[in-house]
């Protein structure tokens, strides 16, 4: 008979109401253990699609944190508050009709200008994204380096809600990524032909072949697939 494993107890409080869970629970598991239903700031449960943005404070501490419920452990005397959505500066536009200059970033986001250099951004980010790093690469008109330091960014808002200056940094670094994805990035031989290939019907047979197989079939053809390596 498996033995029972039990963890301690720890107090967390939230909506100013105190409870008690286990020790080894994240937040938002700490939140469905006390049985509350989440259909709203949760999303992917794996510290990727930035929908559970939260801030607390830990007991005898003065410091405000940043974290995702799904990824962040309960802690003794945590004081939690999640942010269901961070109402940041965000313009429309068309990428087909932006060119990839310089100045293009200013334009669209001329806030990043008042810039402290405070690095506030960087220290609330959970992904440990260097945010200071690619606003001011986008200050000064470097698309690319913008577009690949905030690469792992998941939009979860919460550098922009820590940010004295006011600045959307992650509707700012998904612009550096479009335009770099658009116009400056070399593009992929392989893929523009496989693509002609695609439209041109090359592969209309095996599709509706696939389409047309049964489970075991499936199974049969993905267990003898040849597997790229690790």
């Amino acid at each position: 008979m498996a033995t029972e494993i039990k963890h301690e107890m720890v107090k967390i409080i939230v909506a100013n109401t105190e409870f008690e869970v286990p020790s080894n629970l994240t937040i938002m598991k700490a939140f469905e253990y006390l049985g509350w239903r989440l259909d709203r700031g949760v999303g992917c449960r794996g510290g990727f699609c930035g929908a559970c943005s939260t801030i607390y404070r830990l007991q005898g501490d003065h410091k405000l944190y940043t974290g995702l419920a799904c990824a962040t452990k309960v802690e003794n005397g945590m004081l939690i508050a999640q942010i269901p959505i961070s109402p940041a500066n965000k313009k429309q536009y068309n990428i087909e009709a932006l060119k990839a200059e310089p100045n293009t970033m200013l334009e669209f986001y001329p806030e990043i200008a008042k810039c402290i250099s405070c690095n506030t951004c960087t220290k609330a980010c959970p992904m440990d994204i260097e945010v200071m790093d690619y606003v001011q690469a986008a200050l000064r008109g470097d698309i690319a380096d913008a577009a690949q330091i905030s690469f792992d960014c998941i939009m979860c808002g919460l550098c922009a809600t820590r940010c004295p200056a006011e600045i959307s940094q992650f509707n700012v670094g998904i612009l550096a990524r479009r335009l770099y994805g658009r116009y400056i990035a070399p593009k992929y031989k392989q893929m523009e032909k496989r693509v002609k290939e695609v439209e041109k019907g090359t592969y209309d047979a095996e599709i509706e072949k696939l389409m047309k197989a049964d489970k075991n079939q499936i199974t049969k053809l993905y267990n003898a697939r040849v597997r790229e390596e690790d």
